[in-house]
């Protein structure tokens, strides 16, 4: 951490400013979770091999409930038998130290942010959790918790009616689907914290992007947001990309280098700084 950022960030920190951390798919993939566009995220049904973009989509889900369930399971199982890494803990440390001067913002629907110890009320998973599903009718906007126990996806088994029976909705019975955000869906303020999100990114005196390749809708406007609104932007990434081309424009910063190797000392400068003189 050099002594030029330092001085930045008592600069917009020393005054009470608020720190956003926006988290993508690089920060999961150093706890073993395959990224969510890595070939680890092709499924076969039959003779096709179908691409993440095509399965994570309500399209998809009408047209092979039991593929999608199956392929989502599978991911449900690497989540699970991950653990959080030094970046996971270090943003739930910052959290402790900075209090209500602290949002996350994240990308993956791991939970591992959670497991960490960050908490519910200062985490907006922007893209869902694959630890709830909710139902697929007229109850979609109430999160169930996943059915313990159930048993391990085989590839070259179908869905089993044991399982079928348990993927339901609570209230009235029917089909429930995971609760993740599909390409062919958009964001809202209820289930996915849009307009807070927003919000947040706009009032941010700090902007911390760590591994997200800013493919996505809202994670590009909150970057833009925070840009206009003269925040520090700082992109966390070991890949050139367009947040670390936008922290450049604005006068940022890029860390080039891995979540477990920048966040920590990071998120040590940032509680300095922000800490009371």
């Amino acid at each position: 951490m050099t002594g030029d950022l330092e001085a930045r960030l008592a600069r917009e920190l020393g005054g009470g400013g608020a720190v956003v951390a926006l988290t993508g798919a690089g920060v999961s993939a150093e706890s073993g979770i395959p990224t969510f566009r890595g070939p680890e995220g092709f499924w076969t049904v039959g003779s096709r091999v179908y691409h993440p973009e095509e399965m994570a989509t309500q399209a998809a889900f009408r047209a092979m409930p039991d593929e999608v369930w199956r392929w989502y399971l599978a991911r449900l199982g690497s989540c699970r038998s991950a653990d959080p890494n030094d970046a996971h803990r270090a943003l739930a440390g910052l959290e402790r130290a900075l209090g209500d001067r602290f949002l996350l913002v994240t990308q993956n629907v791991d939970g591992l942010h959670l497991r960490a110890g960050s908490s519910r009320a200062r985490t907006y998973q922007i893209h869902g959790n694959i630890d709830f599903m909710r139902c697929a009718g007229a109850h979609d906007q109430e999160l169930v918790p996943m059915p313990d126990g159930l048993p391990p996806v085989r590839d070259d088994a179908p869905l089993a009616d044991e399982v079928r029976r348990r993927l339901v909705c609570p209230r009235c019975g029917g089909r429930a689907r995971p609760h993740v955000l599909w390409f062919d869906e958009y964001y809202d303020e209820e289930l996915f914290r849009f307009q807070s999100s927003l919000a947040a990114a706009e009032g941010a005196a700090v902007l911390v992007t760590i591994g997200t390749s800013g493919a996505t809708n809202l994670p590009t406007q909150m970057v833009l947001a925070a840009s206009r609104r003269g925040a520090l932007l700082i992109d966390v990434n070991p890949d050139d990309g367009p947040f670390a081309a936008a922290a450049r424009a604005a006068g940022g910063v890029w860390l080039a280098g891995s979540a477990t190797a920048e966040v920590p000392p990071l998120a040590d400068a940032i509680a300095r700084a922000a800490a009371p003189s």
